[in-house]
């Protein structure tokens, strides 16, 4: 549940504009306020199911806009490069070896090409 939770957040941190007023409150209060689907009802005075039919659009959508725009993903392979390019320049710090400061060059190219070209 709370890899769901992460990724539910994540994608409503990319997405969630795309999300009418009603769907951004109410993942906001179920996911990052971990209100339960009861407590988002009596809040805006309507039924659980209400709030969970809400829920469950705004989550189809969220992983629609995923599937077809795939910013998460990309977000994904840019960190992963970025923590790679430290590492690398962290061992530089200790062994001296230009070969680390070749690759954490060429990982930083590679994320620039992936910012800043044209998908």
């Amino acid at each position: 549940m709370l890899e769901k939770i992460a990724w539910m957040n994540l994608l409503n941190d990319f997405y969630g504009q795309l999300l009418t007023e009603r769907q951004r409150s109410f993942m906001e209060l179920y996911y990052g306020q971990n209100l339960s689907l009861g407590e988002i009802a009596a809040e805006f005075a309507v039924t659980r199911q209400a709030v969970h039919d809400t829920l469950k659009r705004a989550e189809q959508l969220l992983e629609e806009y995923e599937k077809k725009l795939g910013l998460v993903a990309k977000f994904k392979k840019e960190k992963n490069k970025l923590v790679e390019a430290c590492s690398l320049l962290d061992d530089y710090a200790v062994t001296k070896e230009d070969n680390k400061i070749k690759r954490a060059r060429e990982i930083l190219n590679e994320i620039i090409e992936l910012t800043f070209s044209p998908d």
